[in-house]
């Protein structure tokens, strides 16, 4: 599940294009560790007042591995341009569907297959990918 107590912040582009490809009804809405209950909770804004360093589709993200203390880079991206080996991971992955929305330094406890992971978001750039 998701501890992280500040909002998933969303623009209002992005939650067309997942709106557009999830279900939302009450009964995933109310399960923790999906992309679904994020976007349930999530505060929607204007494209153009969405926080720089805020997770969105497109963003390259690194993310450390709290217990592990790996990082991770990559970037987010639609069901189809997704590419592991270009580092480019689906918005409806485990990984993806925990940050986004969450800003840089923030702190995300989510179930992924392997188990409960804390991940902290160490960097965040909506414009170049980043490099890990």
């Amino acid at each position: 599940m998701s501890t992280n107590s500040n909002p998933v912040i969303l623009c209002e582009s992005d939650y067309k294009k997942l709106t557009a490809i999830i279900v939302l009804d009450k009964k995933t809405e109310e399960k923790d560790n999906t992309l679904a209950y994020e976007l349930s909770r999530a505060t929607i804004v204007k494209d153009e007042d969405f926080p720089d360093n805020t997770i969105r589709i497109g963003s390259s993200v690194t993310i450390l591995d709290v217990e592990a203390q790996k990082e991770k880079a990559f970037r987010i991206v639609m069901p189809g341009e997704a590419d592991i080996q270009a580092k480019k991971i689906s918005i409806l992955t485990p990984m993806a569907a925990a940050i986004i929305g969450f800003r840089n330094g923030d702190e995300v406890s989510w179930k992924m297959p392997s188990g409960l992971k804390k991940l902290k978001i160490v960097g965040v750039n909506n414009g170049e990918p980043v490099k890990a």
